[in-house]
């Protein structure tokens, strides 16, 4: 496993680094015209639901059954629940500010510093939201590339509008991209430092019968995302059959990569 830690790592900082795209296209994108988002979100948030419950909960089962063959799969629906529970809390002490109609119509705010300090708040909940994230895609990508990819394409999807939250309101208040751009590139950089302290975690402390638990604890917080903010998110931007369309090409498309590619 220890050889996979690199591109885990570089997976890991890529999928981070999109808040970045997001504001660029905070500074292109017509801002009450967002629907092309619901269908990425919707294409994010299928990629994640398919993989949770066809790939990483079935690698979790596999990895616990030969310590644990009576008991591995309370193991795994435990370590499910864990990380729904770990996002929940998460989501509860500090919510992610991402607020829809400020996305969609930034100007009605009357405060420029009200905007800039939106956008601060925002880059800063962001940060500990993707922490976990961060964890999330290095664990899976060290354990299988071919399915780190697809988590870290996942989250890279779903980072975009996040840059944007951030970018948008930083960019009305200041009028300058390059703050804008640095605050939404810096609201994604805590993904590769959780995916730093999730390699320590694993190389030194973490059994590795520990591990499949942990994965099944990466699939609830999957889960947890999808529903809670990717999907409510997608219909927002867009309407309901635009999220279908991209919920169903989300699953069609990392299924025909899960086939194609080597694992």
């Amino acid at each position: 496993m220890p050889h996979n830690y690199g591109i885990a790592l570089l997976i890991t900082l890529l999928a981070g680094l999109a808040t970045a795209i997001g504001s660029v296209f905070a500074f292109v994108i017509k801002k009450d015209n967002l629907k092309a988002l619901s269908v990425g979100l919707g294409f994010s948030a299928g990629v994640m639901i398919f993989l949770s419950f066809n790939d990483i909960l079935p690698a979790a089962t596999k990895m616990l059954y030969q310590n644990f063959p009576n008991k591995h799969d309370w193991i795994v629906y435990g370590g499910f629940i864990i990380g729904i529970i770990i996002a929940i809390l998460i989501d509860y002490f500090i919510p992610d500010h991402i607020d829809e109609k400020e996305l969609l119509h930034p100007g009605v705010v009357s405060s420029e510093k009200r905007m800039q300090r939106a956008g601060l708040l925002t880059a800063v909940a962001i940060c500990v939201h993707n922490f976990p994230e961060g964890m999330a895609t290095f664990l899976t990508a060290s354990h299988n590339i071919t399915l780190g990819l697809s988590v870290g394409l996942a989250i890279a999807i779903h980072n975009i509008p996040e840059g944007i939250a951030v970018a948008l309101p930083v960019y009305h208040a200041t009028g300058k991209k390059r703050y804008a751009s640095l605050y939404a590139a810096l609201s994604g950089i805590s993904e590769p430092i959780g995916a730093v302290i999730g390699m320590f975690l694993l190389h030194f402390f973490m059994p590795q019968i520990m591990i499949g638990m942990a994965m099944a604890a990466v699939a609830g917080i999957m889960i947890y995302i999808s529903f809670d903010t990717l999907l409510p998110l997608a219909k927002e931007f867009g309407n309901w059959h635009l999220s279908m369309v991209g919920i169903i090409s989300g699953v069609l498309f990392i299924w025909l990569s899960l086939l194609i590619l080597p694992n």
